[in-house]
């Protein structure tokens, strides 16, 4: 018997003219079809801001920042007037406002909440971005407005927030939400949805690593993990259709201050939310 998944996962859904475009590409040359498939993966989608978001969109100082280091822009967003500091840092397809729930309890505790819309994000110029971006507007952010005291990552968020505590972000301890971790099942994963071959996902990632002089896995969580001291609280649910919880279990083993929860039928997106989940956090940080 087939067995019914939940509806509130939130999976993102390939819109099928992609995929029918992808598997059309491979059969004409799988060089196509691995350039189709690295545009696609650098291409976040831009989402309407939900009604839930529009308070802190409406009450947050917003700033387009330069980021020196990539030569694009976020845009920032500096939410409350507190004198403790706070990062937040959104997922893949996200935006600054996405953990708009986790902020206002920052919030009520009297931090000022720091975030932003990464390259191609939300109000953010540009049509592509990758994980480097992400974690080159977090060390910037941190040397115009930091020190932060804490910083907590969604999806790609998380794993931004982990490889830029390896590369010397100073906070006190990190909350990380559904993150992904090894770089290549990330790729595997994308390909398979894709309907593609795995020998497209080969090609891909050895023309990424091409491209940025170093190899993609190393960015994975786990091997970030391995040189964070700070505590960590990983936080993953069971149903998530986009990052299987085993990434959760494979980054906490490698953490030498770690903690973890899991959560149940929240999925990839609903977790940001949940007053459980929030209430974890506030207990890790107190």
């Amino acid at each position: 018997m087939k067995e019914n998944k939940p509806k509130h996962q939130q999976s993102l859904e390939i819109p099928k003219v992609i995929l029918f475009t992808a598997r059309l590409f491979e059969k004409i040359s799988p060089e196509l079809a691995t350039q189709f498939a690295m545009k696609l993966f650098t291409t976040p989608i831009r989402y309407k801001i939900p009604k839930r978001e529009f308070e802190m969109d409406r009450n947050s100082q917003q700033e387009l920042l330069e980021i020196p280091a990539i030569q694009k822009k976020v845009m920032l967003y500096q939410y409350g007037t507190g004198d403790k500091k706070v990062l937040l840092v959104h997922g893949w397809s996200g935006r600054g406002t996405q953990l708009v729930k986790i902020a206002d309890e920052f919030l009520k505790m009297g931090y000022q909440v720091f975030s932003f819309d990464a390259p191609a994000h939300g109000k953010a110029p540009g049509k592509t971005s990758n994980m480097t971006e992400f974690i080159a507007a977090i060390l910037e952010i941190e040397k115009q407005y930091g020190p932060f005291e804490y910083a907590v990552g969604h999806s790609l968020g998380g794993m931004s927030v982990m490889n830029a505590i390896k590369q010397k972000l100073n906070v006190q301890k990190a909350i990380i939400i559904g993150s992904g971790d090894i770089v290549t099942d990330i790729i595997s994963d994308f390909i398979l949805k894709l309907g593609l071959k795995p020998e497209i996902g080969v090609r891909m990632k050895s023309k990424f690593e091409k491209k940025f002089g170093e190899t993609m896995d190393s960015y994975s969580s786990y091997i970030a993990a391995k040189t964070v001291t700070i505590p960590v609280l990983v936080i993953h649910d069971e149903i998530d259709d986009d990052v299987p919880v085993k990434a959760a279990f494979h980054i906490r083993e490698h953490l030498k201050n770690g903690d973890l929860m899991i959560t149940n039928g929240l999925g990839h997106r609903k977790i940001l939310g949940d007053s459980k989940v929030i209430r974890r956090i506030v207990q890790f940080i107190s």
